[in-house]
């Protein structure tokens, strides 16, 4: 088993990087996503709760096809707001071809300690494999491909957020305070309405004074 961890700042508050979670895609960098759909959802101790089904799809290497035989996974994404202590921890992993190699995922969004106004995000990933006589090259090369992809996820949530906050890189506190709130409340009913429209499902936070 191979294990990965990294870590990256957004320089936008919680509450937006909250409210960009659930419009990370489509951008530039993931255009390997085909669809998103909502499992489940609902509020569990003032806390949100989420299930969603992905469907992505990568290019195979060769020598992988004798395992594989499709570019298309599904990945199972669990995710768990807690708007109340500004943390969004999320959950992924392949429900495809897991015993060729399975890939799980845990990533933590919470306030920076140091700037209130940034956010830090902490990334830590499983790789394994049950092939035999290939586990080892495998893992390195599903280590290797996750280390590459991690770079361009941060990049393409980037390109949301700065498309969602162009003036935004910065808020002061008080107004955070006073309109987090509303934003987040907006956020989950446009996602509501969108979801009725699109199959890709799009949802904010949990309302803080719901927590």
């Amino acid at each position: 088993m191979k294990f990965y961890e990294n870590c990256a700042i957004f320089n936008y508050s919680w509450e937006q990087v909250a409210q960009g979670f659930w419009r990370r895609y489509p951008n530039p960098n993931s255009k390997h996503v085909i669809s998103e759909d909502t499992i489940l959802r609902e509020v569990r101790s003032g806390k949100l709760v989420t299930k969603r089904l992905l469907n992505k799809t990568n290019n195979i290497p060769n020598w992988a096809k004798r395992f594989i035989n499709t570019s298309y996974v599904y990945i199972v994404e669990e995710s768990i707001v807690d708007a109340k202590n500004k943390i969004l921890v999320t959950y992924t992993r392949n429900i495809g071809f897991s015993k060729v190699m399975s890939v799980t995922e845990k990533v933590i969004y919470k306030q920076s300690e140091e700037n209130p106004t940034k956010t830090v995000a902490t990334r830590y990933a499983w790789i394994d494999s049950q092939v035999r006589g290939f586990s080892r090259a495998i893992c390195a090369f599903g280590y290797e491909r996750f280390k590459k992809n991690a770079h361009k996820m941060v990049g393409g949530f980037n390109h949301v957020l700065q498309n969602m906050f162009p003036h935004q890189h910065v808020i002061p506190s008080g107004h955070v305070a006073v309109t987090a709130a509303h934003k987040l409340k907006d956020a989950a009913k446009n996602a509501s309405e969108l979801a009725k429209s699109k199959a890709a499902p799009i949802y904010a936070s949990l309302h803080p004074n719901q927590s």
